[in-house]
C-alpha cells in the first residue's frame, strides 16, 4: 500500500511541474506555443483548464500524503521518539529547606597554608 502511495505522488508531482510549466504567465510560456490548440478551444478556455487541472493535482497531492500517513506503517513498532517523549522525565531531588541536613556530605577541602618562616 505504501508503495502505490508513493508511486502515485511521485506520479503527481510529474504532472504537477508540466501543468505549472505551460501555464501562460501574464504573456508568455510554453503554452503560447502550442498556437493549434489554443485556436480549438479558445486561450482563454486553456488557461481555464490548466488551472483546473493544477488545482486537481495539488489537491490529490494532499490527499495522497495524508493517506500515505495514515495508511503507512504503524507506529507500535519500539525504539521510535514516541517512546522517549511519553517515557516520564527522572529529575534528581532538591532539598529545599535550608535547615535540613545535606543527605551525603560533601567532604571539605584542606586548605595548606604556606608556614611563616619569619618567626
Amino acid at each position: 500500500m505504501d508503495v502505490l502511495f508513493i508511486i502515485l505522488i511521485i506520479l503527481v508531482s510529474l504532472l504537477l511541474s508540466f501543468f505549472v510549466l505551460i501555464q501562460n504567465p501574464k504573456g508568455g510560456g510554453l503554452s503560447s506555443g502550442f498556437s493549434g490548440g489554443a485556436n480549438l478551444i479558445g486561450v482563454q478556455r486553456t488557461g481555464d483548464i490548466l488551472e483546473k487541472g493544477t488545482w486537481i493535482l495539488i489537491i490529490s497531492l494532499m490527499v495522497f500524503s495524508i493517506g500515505i500517513n495514515i495508511f503507512g506503517p504503524s507506529s507500535s513498532t519500539s525504539g521510535g521518539l514516541g517512546d522517549q517523549i511519553e517515557a516520564p522525565a527522572q529529575s534528581p531531588t532538591l532539598n529545599l529547606n535550608p535547615n535540613a541536613a545535606p543527605t551525603q556530605a560533601a567532604p571539605l577541602p584542606q586548605s595548606t597554608t604556606p608556614a611563616d618562616s619569619s618567626k
